[in-house]
């Protein structure tokens, strides 16, 4: 059973720049529905928060890097503020963040820092002691799925690794696979694969399979972490890791998203923009 999840918010966000000089990324806001109905606004991070949560998680890791406290502050509950706003007979403006304090009370959060921006890999390697001897769900903070009922999520679980080796990636096909890391694989059925290779944003892609920011690992992916040097860009590359697996005789699966399941990138201005339309069209839809 997987009960720990890391989501790492430790990237400088600079294709996003001016506003996430000292906004981060994953605070930017998205379109959801409100508890009452009403369409309103949320931080990604905090919509992925909930997500996960009402999946049944309750043991957080959030990788975060200098000059993120906007994020630790957001994820401490203002209780005084509450009170504020009731005394002024708001309270009906609050009320969704009550229930986000109450989730955020009953779950355990850990902060790790990742004091300088050395790759997604270096940053899931920053959580190595959260994680300790147990599998684990891998999220980028940056990004959600929105679908019905978190079904990927349920597909991803049952193709959990069942060896220290195995792992089990989320993907989907783009049409510019050059942008992310890509999988070779052969498929299972209509929605599983498995994969023998991943390369990171390949200048020829072997497939247009990109991998999602959605992972399962058990904690050698720690290891295999170890053993890699950087890679692309000079980073440490979780791809590279994955890889590593594969060439240790590991098995990695890969759940296919489906078509109604939309995936909300806020990288960059373009798809950001993408996630604003996608998100309010999916929140006045009344999906869950």
């Amino acid at each position: 059973m997987v009960r720990k999840v890391v989501i790492t918010a430790a990237g400088l966000g600079t294709r996003l720049l001016p506003t996430t000089k000292e906004m981060p990324k994953e605070m930017l806001p998205i379109y959801v529905r409100a508890g009452n109905g009403s369409v309103t606004l949320k931080p990604l991070l905090q919509a992925l928060f909930e997500q996960l949560y009402s999946f049944g998680f309750r043991q957080f890791c959030f990788v975060v890097g200098r000059g993120k406290r906007a994020i630790e502050d957001h994820f401490t509950p203002d209780w005084d503020f509450v009170e504020k706003m009731d005394k002024m007979g708001k309270y009906s403006t609050v009320s969704d963040l009550v229930t986000f304090y109450k989730m955020l009370e009953e779950s355990v959060i850990v902060w790790v820092s990742q004091p300088s921006p050395r790759g997604f890999g270096d940053a899931v390697r920053t959580a190595r002691h959260f994680v300790g001897d147990d599998n684990f769900l891998l999220c980028a903070g940056d990004t959600i799925i929105l679908g019905n009922n978190t079904h990927f999520l349920k597909r991803l679980f049952e193709a959990a690794p069942r060896n220290m080796l195995d792992a089990v990636l989320l993907v989907q096909k783009v049409e510019n696979p050059q942008q992310y890391g890509v999988v070779v694989s052969q498929p299972l059925n209509q929605t599983l694969h498995q994969v023998f290779k991943v390369v990171e944003k390949p200048k020829t892609p072997p497939s247009n399979l990109a991998i999602m920011p959605f992972y399962i690992f058990t904690p050698y992916i720690m290891k295999a972490l170890d053993m890699i040097s950087e890679g692309v860009g000079g980073e440490l590359q979780l791809t590279d890791a994955i890889q590593k697996l594969i060439d240790m005789g590991g098995k990695v699966l890969a759940v296919e998203l489906l078509d109604n399941e939309m995936r909300l990138d806020i990288g960059t201005p373009e798809t950001y923009m993408e996630a604003l339309s996608l998100s309010y069209r999916y929140a006045n839809s009344g999906e869950k």
